[in-house]
């Protein structure tokens, strides 16, 4: 186990939240959570407005832009970066997609990677080379796709779980996006989860989608999340126990009350399965 310096459920920070955030941030919500690529060597108002926040509450790292499983090299110095960001925020926990986004340049999607041996090994070296530049174990999430690899060798959650073994890191679960995937090629997601290693989740995201179709659901993070990804949530926690859960939502952000409310959700369905546990919920307390 990892570990990831957050505990209970956490909202994810937009700049459209930080003024009211400053001003009060709802007793619910134990951490936030930002994309580095967003905030690192951020000055002027907005750097001390985030330095105010770090300063009072706890912190998760959350990539987007690291291509863990992209054909060129790594960016060594984008990651040097990100270790003084880690460093001078004191951020445990830095996780990224397992997903690529280059190739001769940034693609601004997440791209899936195909499930072979061969993807398992490079992807593996190079979280291996990750955790040494970032001098600490990082977690991986589960990716949604929308199209399966013509020569994949394996199914999502072996590969999942062969790159985990392989390079010896955590697994961050975004159970939006197994409910997701499980409507795009039809399989069950309670079965998915089943096949995943329990001993490996340090980290949850949970989230909203848009319905293109009966058959086609787009991760979007810009709506509300729906009863059954709840249910999947509950369903995770009884399989995997209660770990820090992040409510995502990245446009057609609503007020903060509002938000805090589906955060209010993910801490009552942990508290459903520990109910003895106490999150620390900012620095002063700790």
């Amino acid at each position: 186990m990892i570990p990831t310096g957050v505990s209970g459920a956490g909202l994810g920070l937009r700049r459209e939240l930080v003024a009211d955030v400053l001003e009060h941030c709802p007793a619910a919500i134990d951490f936030f959570e930002v994309a580095p690529e967003n905030w690192m060597e951020m000055g002027g108002a907005s750097g001390r407005q985030f330095r105010a926040l770090t300063e009072r509450h706890r912190f998760v790292a959350h990539g987007l832009s690291l291509s863990l499983g992209g054909p060129g090299p790594l960016d060594e110095l984008f990651l040097k970066r990100v270790r003084r960001f880690l460093d001078a925020h004191g951020i445990a926990l830095y996780t990224e997609h397992l997903s690529y986004t280059t190739d001769e340049g940034q693609l601004y999607d997440l791209m899936p990677i195909p499930a072979t041996g061969d993807a398992v090994r490079h992807v593996a070296r190079r979280i291996r080379r990750v955790q040494d530049i970032l001098g600490r174990r990082i977690a991986v999430e589960n990716a949604s796709f929308y199209v399966k690899s013509p020569i994949d060798e394996m199914t999502e959650a072996a590969f999942i779980r062969a790159v985990l073994e392989e390079a010896d890191c955590a697994l961050h679960l975004d159970v939006n996006n197994v409910y997701v995937n499980s409507v795009n090629h039809r399989y069950d997601p309670r079965e998915f989860l089943l096949q995943l290693p329990r001993e490996r989740v340090v980290y949850v995201h949970t989230a909203g989608h848009y319905v293109e179709a009966a058959d086609l659901i787009v991760d979007t993070h810009g709506a509300d999340v729906i009863d059954p990804v709840w249910d999947l949530l509950d369903f995770a926690y009884a399989r995997f126990g209660v770990h820090p859960t992040l409510l995502e939502r990245d446009f057609n952000i609503p007020p903060l009350g509002k938000l805090t409310r589906e955060v209010e959700r993910i801490a009552n369905l942990q508290r459903r399965h520990a109910p003895a546990a106490r999150p620390v919920r900012d620095r002063a307390a700790s």
